[in-house]
């Protein structure tokens, strides 16, 4: 038998996953509810938190991430719902 001394890859794959480093423990970045623009990194679209596999936050970080979004949810700074409203009839109301 032969011994692959390589990198290890999985058939199939097309690349290697690169680990995800928490950036609230490599650059010491406080968690505020009064930073906006840094909360607002966190949350979707629709308004929802975004999970930690997708962020790469740790456990630790994840939870008072979604501490301080709450907060700032409550004082009105971060929307607590999605700007855009679908229109589900398909038809406008006219004035």
């Amino acid at each position: 038998m032969e011994s692959n001394t390589g990198p290890r890859r999985e058939r199939g794959r097309k690349f290697i996953v690169k680990p995800k480093v928490c950036m609230f423990c490599a650059d010491k970045v406080p968690i505020d509810y009064k930073n906006v623009s840094l909360l607002g990194r966190f949350v979707s679209d629709r308004g929802k938190i975004v999970p930690r596999r997708r962020t790469g936050v740790c456990a630790k970080h994840q939870r008072s991430l979604a501490q301080a979004i709450k907060r700032s949810r409550f004082l009105a700074m971060l929307p607590s719902s999605p700007e855009h409203v679908y229109n589900i009839s398909g038809a406008e109301k006219k004035a």
